[in-house]
């Protein structure tokens, strides 16, 4: 006897070496390792790391950090591209003997991988323990080692990142470019004086309106105009109040409301701000005024539109440059618009209605001198001049004629349009040339264009 332990007795069977894992035993461990299991730290005794564990099946055990990307072991690939292939080709209850189709073909492709990365796998217990694993499976299914090799799984691509924020989100002229590789068109309305509308289809209409009245009522904006009589016994009317509502746009601005009043003309929204609020895209809307008390420009980028307050004498003025897209912005309950419709019929002046002057009237020769002096054309802005003195005997309405005139010049997309002539006495359209003399007094109040 030995001093390592009694010797065994004599005639009995020499012990048996450990068997090698069968297939199921494999498919567990592949599972396992799938799973995270089996990622164990060094431990004492180590006979986890380099030995077998209970009932005989090889636990190896996996570094606590990735290795190196140079030399790091692909083995878990293979075997989640092996168990990927055969999930679906199991043997259904009841079936006929040998291997399901494509088992064999499996296999192959699973040795072909491991032999891709014996180099970087050396030692690895894992890799050791699937290459064993496969010859195991391949004796049991008859497979050949050569044939055919399963179709390569296609790993999903990671989602491609969504679009990102439209940087001209609040930019509508930079957005409408980018997406259609040319400018947007754009429309003018203006309303002044008794008041008369332009609309953005170049009609020119004088309203006998009192009270409040939409100019405009779409998607974006809501502008209301309140009118009054202009002097006693007069047949004309004046905005004395307008109210601008840009609606609420989550992505741009908040809901901002801007209110005038005869003599109150302010740089700010109701709530104070001159901005469209503390959104990412509220400095797209803003306020200035270029002449404090006269005249208020607000713009409004988001929606590409650019609006004119202004105040002459006892009356205030609207101008508008919009997108065509912002002013058709509308549905069929919005039909009421001065902007888009002009007056409502019976709301018109016609080329009869003469004005009835108030107690300090000015005569027609000064009246047409007054504003001739503003406006040398004798278009639809200068016959509205002259008919505003008369039925007011305010010299100032010349001024409102005048600024409504330098709008149109600024807000026009194309200055053939600018002047707007009356039509002769049968209804014919308007015209470019030279005008034909008004009716009696040099008044004439609805003219449109054709």
């Amino acid at each position: 006897m030995g001093m390592g332990g009694p010797d065994p007795p004599r005639g009995s069977p020499p012990p048996e070496r450990p068997s090698s894992p069968g297939p199921m035993a494999f498919l567990l461990l592949l599972l396992l390792l799938l799973c995270g299991h089996g990622k164990r730290g060094p431990g004492r005794g180590d006979r986890r790391r380099a030995g077998v564990g209970g009932g005989g099946t090889p636990v190896p055990h996996l570094p606590s950090g990735p290795p190196p990307a140079e030399a790091q072991c692909k083995i878990l690939r293979c075997n989640s591209d092996y168990v990927s292939a055969t999930l679906a080709l199991r043997t259904p209850p009841g079936s006929g003997p040998g291997p399901p189709a494509g088992v064999c073909d499996a296999l192959r492709s699973y040795s072909l991988c491991t032999r891709k990365t014996a180099r970087t796998c050396r030692g690895d217990l894992v890799y050791h323990a699937a290459v064993h694993g496969i010859e195991d499976l391949m004796i049991q299914h008859n497979c050949s080692r050569r044939g055919p090799t399963a179709a390569p799984r296609v790993r999903p691509r990671p989602p491609a990142p969504g679009p990102g924020p439209d940087p001209y989100l609040c930019d509508y002229e930079r957005r409408f470019v980018s997406r259609h590789g040319r400018s947007p068109d754009y429309q003018h309305c203006a309303a002044f004086g008794d008041p008369h509308v332009r609309t953005f289809r170049h009609d020119f209409h004088t309203c006998r309106v009192l009270g409040s009245w939409p100019l405009l009522d779409n998607r974006y904006l809501f502008v209301q105009a309140t009118s009054y009589p202009v002097a006693r016994d007069a047949n004309a009317t004046a905005t004395g109040k307008l109210t601008i509502i840009f609606k609420n746009m989550k992505e741009c601005v908040d809901q901002k409301v801007y209110r005038a009043e005869l003599g109150d003309l302010p740089a700010a929204f109701e709530d104070g701000s001159v901005d469209g609020g503390p959104r990412p895209g509220g400095g797209s809307l803003t306020i200035r005024a270029p002449a404090p008390g006269r005249h208020v420009e607000i713009r409004a980028a988001y929606i590409g539109t650019t609006i004119a307050v202004r105040q002459a004498g006892r009356q205030l003025s609207f101008s508008i440059r919009a997108a065509r897209e912002v002013a058709g912005a509308f549905s069929e309950e919005q039909d009421l618009q001065l902007c888009v419709g002009g007056c409502p019929p019976g709301q018109r002046l016609s080329r009869e209605d003469r004005p009835r002057r108030g107690a300090s009237a000015v005569g027609p020769d000064a009246a047409r001198a007054l504003c001739r002096e503003r406006l040398p054309v004798e278009d639809a802005y200068f016959h509205s001049c002259v008919f505003d003195v008369l039925a007011s005997g305010d010299p100032n309405f010349t001024l409102a004629a005048h600024a409504a005139l330098e709008d149109a010049r600024a807000f026009l997309p194309d200055l053939g349009r600018l002047h707007l002539f009356p039509p002769d006495r049968a209804g014919g359209p308007l015209r470019p040339a030279r005008p034909l003399l008004p009716l009696a007094l040099g008044v004439s109040v609805s003219w449109c264009r054709f």
